[in-house]
């Protein structure tokens, strides 16, 4: 915080001073609460030069590639950290102890197992419903089943009610899957850690031992790490607004899911392996990148650049780097989706129309590569990024109900009709 100030000149009127804010990093921040009082307010479609919280948890510079976690690097993070770890530096803001870190994995092992009831809320659900929607509607539930802590205002309600939805997310997740398939459920194991346990609980069955690879579980945990927080995008935002209400946490988190879902967010990584199979052949993708250099063909390629990052996307570097060692280990060399996507990640580093409008492959890109490649199938791929961000939601939630807060009301530039009388001729 800092004494600056900006003047707003309007014409007619007094001068009106408005209070500049200083944060530990980033753009200062121009309070314009006055405006109100003096018969304004700002208009900011898609809020892009709005700050509507202060937040400790995550900082983006867009334009340097910069992701930080309670200050900590993204890339830092997923080389030297895990999903469970960065869970508890979301949530309490440092670095769990070891003794913290047995106790916190203890704690979300005890609550993976869901309500036996659950089960059969997926029998409602036609089998080919779009596991998101399932999602939607489970998650929401959860309210109904743990009555003991809905206390919004009681601290140890909160923090036990972000372990069940982290611990729970897995199963749920995985419940979805399988019921689109028409497989038992598998209950989760107390010997796994949190991403073995999700393969386990998505390709296990009760027929036959499985085994979890545990190249390919890194690389699920290193999903979940890229994907647990990105400061107030949509979702994060949808569940500000929604907990602003004081609506219980399961029934916020429903409601980010279901901000997730759009593909212009979360659905993002589906969407590329839709284009993908849109394409079908490496020998049209000069086609593909005509139409999406060409700005009235209304294409454009899922996957490559970023609203916030100007730069290349720092969460896509990790997983380049882990996509490469799941093809390798997988051999999927031969995949015909899987060669149009690299073949596509050439052309975007190379081509000077990408690489002068930085159009740099991004983390949804990379994922969906490495989720296809696991047989994962893409309706099954914003589930997955749900299950990543629950941390990040619940932590941004947190810290909102910890302090003073207002309920959310953003205001609209409103260009209907003005007063009229309804007719007396209507009878």
């Amino acid at each position: 915080m800092t004494d600056k100030k900006a003047t707003l000149a309007i014409e007619g009127k007094d001068p009106i001073d408005l209070p500049i804010y200083s944060g530990t990093m980033g753009p200062d921040v121009i309070d314009v609460g006055a405006l109100l009082a003096n018969g304004y307010f700002t208009y900011d479609p898609g809020f892009v030069s709005t700050a509507a919280c202060e937040s400790k948890i995550t900082f983006i510079d867009g334009d340097k590639g910069i992701l930080l976690h309670r200050g900590y690097p993204i890339e830092q993070l997923a080389e030297k950290s895990d999903y469970v770890e960065t869970c508890y530096l979301l949530l309490f803001g440092e670095l769990p102890t070891r003794e913290q870190k047995i106790a916190f994995k203890e704690r979300i092992r005890n609550h993976t197992m869901v309500h036996d009831q659950i089960s059969r809320f997926f029998n409602g659900f036609r089998r080919d419903a779009h596991p998101m929607a399932i999602m939607c509607g489970v998650i929401g539930a959860l309210s109904a089943f743990y009555h003991d802590s809905l206390d919004i205002n009681n601290p140890q309600h909160r923090e036990t009610s972000a372990v069940r939805l982290i611990a729970k997310m897995p199963t749920l997740a995985a419940m979805a899957f399988k019921y689109s398939i028409g497989q038992p459920f598998m209950y989760p194991r107390n010997d796994l850690s949190y991403a073995e346990n999700f393969l386990y609980m998505m390709f296990g069955n009760p027929c036959e031992e499985y085994k979890v690879n545990p190249i390919l579980a890194r690389a699920m945990d290193r999903i979940f790490l890229l994907h647990a927080d990105h400061e107030q995008n949509a979702s994060t935002s949808t569940v500000r607004l929604t907990g602003s209400t004081g609506a219980n946490p399961f029934a916020c988190i429903s409601a980010g899911i279901a901000a997730l879902w759009g593909p212009s967010h979360g659905g993002a990584n589906e969407a590329v392996l839709n284009m993908l199979e849109e394409i079908g052949d490496e020998s049209r993708i000069p086609e593909f990148i005509e139409r999406a250099k060409d700005k009235n063909s209304g294409f454009k390629l899922m996957g490559f650049g970023h609203r916030v990052y100007k730069n290349f996307d720092p969460r896509a570097k990790v997983m380049k780097q882990t996509a490469d060692e799941v093809l390798k280990e997988l051999g999927h060399d031969n995949d015909p989706l899987l060669k149009i996507a690299k073949r596509l990640e050439k052309i975007a580093l190379e081509d000077p129309y990408f690489v002068q409008k930085k159009l740099y492959p991004n983390v949804d890109f990379y994922s969906g590569i490495i989720l296809k490649a696991i047989g994962i199938p893409s309706s099954m791929f914003t589930v997955i990024f749900a299950l990543g961000r629950t941390p990040g939601w619940i932590a941004h939630w947190h810290e909102m109900i910890s302090g003073p807060y207002k309920i959310g009301r953003p205001r609209q530039l409103y260009t209907g009709p003005t007063t009229r009388d309804y007719p007396d001729d209507r009878g």
